[in-house]
Formats: C-alpha cells, sequence, structure tokens
C-alpha cells in the first residue's frame, strides 16, 4: 500500500510542478515583476509549505530530530540534489546583481542557522527574530527587483494565461498539488524507513527532507525543462531562506525545540559548506553549469551515504 502510495504522490508532483511554473511564469509578467522574484516568493514559499508543515507537527508531536532535520536536510538537498540535478538538465544562468542581495540573504540566513542550532535549544525569542529577517528580506526584494521582460520575450507563456487572476489561480493550484503529493509521498516514505530501522534524525535528514523538497525539486526540473533558469534559481534559493527564517522562525514561535546533538555537529556545517559552494560557484562564473551539478550530486550521494551508514 505505500509504494502506491509513493506512486500516487509522484504523479501529483509532476503535475503540480508543471502548473505552478507556468502560472509563476505568467502571473510574473502580469505583475511586472521579474520571473526572478517571484520563484524566491510565490514558488520558493509556496514550495516550502510542506516542511513547514512537517516541521511544525514534528516539533508538536515530540519529534525534534524530524522538525530540525527536516528544515536543514531540505536546505542541503535543495542545493546539492535540484541545483545539481536541474543544472545537469539544463544550465542555469543567473543575474550577478540581483544574486548579490540575495546571495547575501542566503548567506546572513545560513549564520542564522548556525548560531541558533549551537545555542542549543531553539527558544521562541530566536523564532522571532528569524521571522521579523524573513519579512525584511521579503520588503528588500520587492523594493529592488528590476522590471520584468515582455510576456512575448518569456517563453513558457500561453495567451490562455491572460488575466492575472488565472495566472495566480493556477500557481496556487500547482501548489495545492505539490503539497498533496509530497504530503502522500512523504507518510509513505517515514513508514517504509521506520520499518528499516532508521533513526529519528537520519529519517528527517534524508527522507523527510527529501520527500518534503519534491516539490522544490519537480519545479525546479520543470523549469529547467523550459529553460526558465529565473525560477528554477530562485525557487532553490528562496526555499532555503524560507526555511530557515520562516520555518524555523515560525516552528520556534509555536513550539521551542531542543537541537539534537547530531545536527550541531555535522548537518549544519554540510548546510553551510554546500551554500558557501553555491554562492563560490555563482559569483566566480555567473552561472551552474553541468560540471558543478554533477559535483553537487556526487557530494550528495557521499553525505547520504554517510547518513545511512551511521544508521
Amino acid at each position: 500500500m505505500e509504494y502506491l502510495q509513493l506512486i500516487l504522490g509522484f504523479a501529483l508532483l509532476v503535475a503540480g510542478g508543471e502548473a505552478l511554473v507556468r502560472g509563476a511564469v505568467s502571473a510574473a509578467t502580469r505583475f511586472g515583476v521579474s520571473p526572478l522574484l517571484i520563484g524566491l516568493t510565490l514558488v520558493g514559499f509556496g514550495t516550502s509549505t510542506p516542511e513547514l508543515v512537517t516541521s511544525l507537527q514534528a516539533a508538536l508531536g515530540g519529534f525534534p530530530g524530524i522538525a530540525v532535520g527536516n528544515v536543514i536536510g531540505s536546505n542541503i538537498a535543495n542545493i546539492l540534489l535540484i541545483v545539481g540535478v536541474a543544472a545537469v538538465i539544463m544550465p542555469m544562468t543567473v543575474d550577478a546583481q540581483a544574486f548579490r542581495r540575495d546571495g547575501a540573504a542566503l548567506a546572513i540566513a545560513t549564520a542564522l542557522a548556525v548560531a541558533v542550532i549551537l545555542l542549543g535549544t531553539l527558544e521562541r525569542w530566536m523564532g522571532g527574530v528569524l521571522v521579523m529577517a524573513l519579512l525584511a528580506y521579503i520588503w528588500v526584494a520587492y523594493k529592488t527587483d528590476g522590471v520584468a521582460l515582455p510576456s512575448s520575450e518569456v517563453p513558457g507563456v500561453a495567451p490562455a494565461y491572460g488575466f492575472v487572476w488565472v495566472a495566480l489561480g493556477l500557481a496556487v493550484g500547482g501548489i495545492a498539488l505539490t503539497i498533496f503529493g509530497a504530503r502522500l509521498t512523504v507518510d509513505a516514505a517515514v513508514t517504509l524507513a521506520l520499518l528499516w530501522g532508521m533513526s529519528e534524525t537520519v529519517v528527517g535528514l534524508t527522507v523527510v527532507a527529501v520527500g518534503t523538497s519534491l516539490p522544490e525539486l519537480v519545479t525546479s526540473v520543470m523549469a529547467a525543462l523550459r529553460r526558465e533558469s529565473g525560477i528554477a534559481f530562485g525557487n532553490v534559493i528562496g526555499s532555503n531562506i524560507y526555511n530557515i527564517l520562516g520555518i524555523l522562525g515560525v516552528t520556534a514561535l509555536v513550539q521551542p525545540i531542543p537541537i539534537p546533538p547530531q545536527i550541531a555537529q555535522l548537518d549544519v556545517w554540510v548546510m553551510t559548506a554546500a551554500t558557501i559552494l553555491l554562492i563560490m560557484a555563482v559569483v566566480a562564473w555567473q552561472r551552474i553549469g553541468r560540471g558543478v551539478g554533477l559535483a553537487f550530486l556526487g557530494a550528495y550521494a557521499a553525505y547520504t551515504a554517510w547518513l545511512v551508514a551511521g544508521v
């Protein structure tokens, strides 16, 4: 039964990802903002909703390993797995000027994550600081965003999406499908993983993290196939910023949680290293090519193997 649930979940994820990308790109042109900003906000935050729901449920249920491991593991998967897969499919060109703002926000968010995790407990006041930082970033991103491309120059925008509410409805419907698909997939995957004898923290860092990152994966792959590098890359950057500032922040406000020692000793440093490598690649080449994508995938395979071997 769990295997059938996995197949259904994946099918919903693919359908939702396609609808989300189509609607988001169309909405960007109708609102007069760039696809990158839509990727950072509507797509990035929307596809992170499964992480929010999962971390809140885990925190309230007394599973801090899953609550925190889900966020840290998702950020690692977003960079090494999702950027890796998307770049192998279609190398991603990055706007260096826009990335100065978003790369700086990602670096600050990562530094804040390291700080709160090393303190050992995620308290409510820390959650308040993280949420305020997220609101400040959204405001700055909106105020400094460039003008969108004319709709005729944005691939994948169909005339049928001429009304902005139709485009938004398509994007929101895509988010709903991806969230529901992710929920089915994660529930089945966690059941199977626990039956295989994996620990709570490792389940959070691997199965739950990848499962809740499936909307990002599907959305970025769909965007890469449609040559929408702004959506594909912005989705990952926006999701990682939101995962730290939004999900850890809201989770701490609702339910303060202790940080599992394994995450403070290893996994937060893997996330930090992956973030630094991503920023360095963009600064050096203004793109993520297939070679970098393959290196990211290799690093993620090694990290996952290390976790599973340590079980």
